[in-house]
């Protein structure tokens, strides 16, 4: 029997075990970073009511039916015995409720990308294909507040005002990348990651950079918007590949 099949009944099936898919990869790839980190995606129409990760619990563990569930409004979210944690609820309980066009919500503090964050200077320039894919498409928070409580986590939020612009460079933090689904959210993230060690391991060089012309930076960002379901296809794998190896990601 496929490891689909076997499922409790909970709502948003499907969506549970992608978004598990995407933790158990994220932990593969060293993407995160023990248990503070968390990745949410909206279930209703208004975005406001969203599956995350339960409090500290390790991405290489996340199954489908873990996943809380939770609604953005609700005051007393905090005060339960399911709570989410507070940093968690802080940022994606703000996204959710601020920002409708962030159906998903990853958040990580991977090493290329924070490296990047850590920077006087944290934009992205394109440099190589993967970095050109970003051309314009990332906005930089200057004004690290510390831990991601509510009140920081709505500051954040705020920033996500322009809806191309789909990566926040949380500035001396990490990133928060934003998407319509699991699948094109993770291939976002992996993506940005890739193109922010392209770009470190260049500057390590200490050899002057070839950059591309910001018109042939859009081009290929827009062609990237457009290529034939990739994000799909990429997430298809991994999870074919978690079935083969016989992960419980999806239980």
């Amino acid at each position: 029997m496929s490891v689909h099949q076997i499922r409790p009944n909970l709502d948003h099936w499907q969506e549970r075990v992608d978004l598990a898919a995407a933790f158990r990869w994220t932990e593969r790839l060293n993407m995160h970073e023990a248990v503070s980190n968390h990745f949410s995606l909206a279930v209703n129409e208004d975005g406001t009511q969203f599956l995350m990760n339960p409090n500290q619990v390790h991405f290489s563990r996340i199954k489908a039916s873990d996943l809380l569930f939770l609604d953005a409004n609700d005051p007393n979210t905090l005060d339960k015995p399911d709570a989410p944690d507070a940093t968690a609820w802080g940022l994606h309980g703000a996204i959710h409720r601020r920002v409708p066009h962030a159906r998903c919500a990853m958040h990580v503090h991977s090493i290329h990308a924070t490296v990047l964050a850590s920077l006087a200077d944290s934009r992205l320039p394109a440099i190589d294909q993967n970095t050109a894919i970003f051309h314009d498409r990332i906005v930089i928070d200057e004004n690290f507040g510390g831990l991601a409580f509510e009140e920081e986590g709505e500051r954040c939020a705020t920033l996500f005002t322009n809806p191309k612009q789909k990566v926040m460079i949380m500035g001396n933090h990490g990133i928060m990348v934003i998407g319509d689904t699991v699948s094109e959210t993770f291939n976002r993230m992996y993506f940005f990651e890739r193109a922010a060690e392209t770009y470190i391991r260049a500057l390590q060089t200490g050899q002057p950079l070839r950059y591309i012309p910001d018109e042939i930076a859009e081009k290929t960002a827009a062609e990237i918007e457009v290529y034939d379901s990739q994000d799909v296809r990429h997430l298809k794998e991994l999870k074919a590949i978690l079935d083969d190896e016989g992960s419980n990601y999806a239980s």
